[in-house]
């Protein structure tokens, strides 16, 4: 009785309290599981990337031949259908292993930018990528502001950008492709924001049981954000070299 009165007051009780702090901490510790996924993923993507455009004879295996850099492509492609679509029905560990499989495919096709842009352009434009998903991560775990019309905003935004970079392949427009570059930095910076707010609150509805998946999902979803900023940074960088 004196809870309810309590509460219809405006007090919060001490349970009250301790639920929300022990949320809060579940939270975090989800979130940290995700960011560290992430960056490992980054790193691992990195090395085998260095890996890579460090041996010509890889480098002559992979590129030389269509069939082998479009089966890493459809290979990429499946292993993130396989893991947002079918993550549910498999282990924790074989989601995990997907994402770092994930980040080794990626690192593969990734090398070819150590031969398409200078070493000056791919630093500075990795230095504004990780200064610039640093700061809209931050904002979106600690904004109080509903930031999913933005993002779906975002996600038909990110649809153009595709239909126009396929429409660029056979227009080979410069002006489109910088307009395309400028278009896809501010999307994957939103969706920076977007993503991280949205796996803050997945991790605060999912069952402890799953928060391994949720980690997993979250870690794939904000190191393919990180990776497109990057590469539409790269673009931009790469003119000015």
């Amino acid at each position: 009785m004196n809870n309810y009165f309590n509460n219809q007051a405006g007090f919060v009780s001490p349970f009250m309290v301790e639920n929300a702090m022990m949320l809060q901490s579940y939270v975090a510790k989800v979130m940290r599981r995700i960011y560290a996924k992430m960056f490992l993923g980054l790193i691992v993507t990195a090395l085998v990337s260095l890996f890579v455009a460090s041996s010509p004879a890889l480098i002559e295996a992979i590129f030389s031949s269509r069939i082998v850099f479009f089966g890493l492509i459809i290979a990429e492609l499946g292993v993130v259908i396989a893991l947002s679509a079918a993550i549910n029905k498999m282990s924790s560990s074989t989601a995990t292993l997907l994402f770092y499989l994930y980040a080794v495919l990626n690192g593969v096709t990734l090398s070819v930018i150590f031969f398409a842009y200078s070493m000056h352009a791919i630093a500075l434009a990795f230095s504004v990528t990780a200064a610039t998903f640093g700061v809209m991560s931050a904002y979106g775990y600690l904004t109080k502001a509903d930031l999913s019309k933005m993002g779906a905003i975002l996600f038909m935004g990110l649809i153009g950008v595709i239909i126009a970079s396929l429409v660029n392949l056979f227009l080979a427009s410069s002006t489109l492709d910088w307009v395309i570059s400028i278009a896809g930095v501010v999307i994957f910076t939103g969706l920076t924001a977007w993503d991280t707010q949205r796996f803050k609150e997945m991790a605060a509805m999912t069952d402890p049981s799953m928060s391994g998946k949720v980690a997993t999902m979250g870690a794939l979803t904000l190191y393919l954000d990180f990776i497109n900023l990057f590469l539409y940074l790269l673009r931009i960088f790469g003119r000015r070299s």
